[in-house]
């Protein structure tokens, strides 16, 4: 009985509170960064969905979203704002109206019923499941670039990024100095980001 009392955490219960504290450490994460929460482990079942907010309301959907340990992505990007007596900067949501949601299509209502939620993007009445790869290149590819909204762009020489920290990265390009801006679009929600690289490391895609 002694032996049995020393370790009051059996083998089989170890993995479950250590799951368990990760959990918290990530939802802990989440609320100190709501532009990202990601839950350490996924429902195969899942896909990325875009989610319609009311305006000016992405930043609180997305901490609401990140205390229910769902998956969200609110990509940002810094602007300066000037006023006739001071000038600030601040943290734009990159698509206004939108935030990123992975979850299976089953969890939707605990999105959808989210004070500032408004409805899943859809097709034929259908939510329509954002491509992986194109949040993959907002999340990595893009994080830390100099980016800004850019109006959508569908059409135009397309190019790929062949060095550099854009390495793979595919868009349009739309200025050609000594420096080019390549456009990349989310056509789900028909909004695109402007990048800027050098001419040198771009090549016809």
């Amino acid at each position: 009985m002694g032996l049995a009392h020393s370790n009051p955490v059996s083998e089989g219960a170890k993995p479950q509170l250590a799951l368990k504290k990760r959990n918290e450490m990530v939802q802990a994460a989440s609320l100190a960064n709501p532009t990202f929460a990601e839950i350490p482990r996924q429902d195969p079942e899942s896909n990325w969905y875009a989610l319609y907010t009311c305006p000016r309301h992405e930043k609180c959907v997305a901490e609401q979203i990140g205390r229910r340990s769902i998956s969200c992505f609110l990509p940002l990007y810094r602007s300066v704002r000037r006023w006739k007596d001071r000038r600030k900067e601040l943290e734009l949501a990159l698509f206004p109206g939108y935030v990123f949601v992975r979850m299976a299509l089953e969890n939707k209502l605990q999105v959808l019923e989210l004070p500032g939620a408004v409805r899943l993007v859809s097709f034929n009445g259908k939510p329509a499941a954002v491509p992986a790869d194109e949040i993959e290149t907002l999340q990595t590819r893009l994080s830390g670039a100099k980016i800004e909204p850019h109006p959508y762009l569908r059409t135009g020489r397309r190019v790929r990024v062949r060095s550099g920290a854009m390495e793979g990265l595919e868009g349009i390009v739309v200025r050609r100095k000594d420096r080019c801006r390549v456009v990349f679009s989310i056509d789900l929600i028909m909004r695109s980001v402007a990048v800027e690289v050098d001419e040198a490391d771009v090549e016809p895609a």
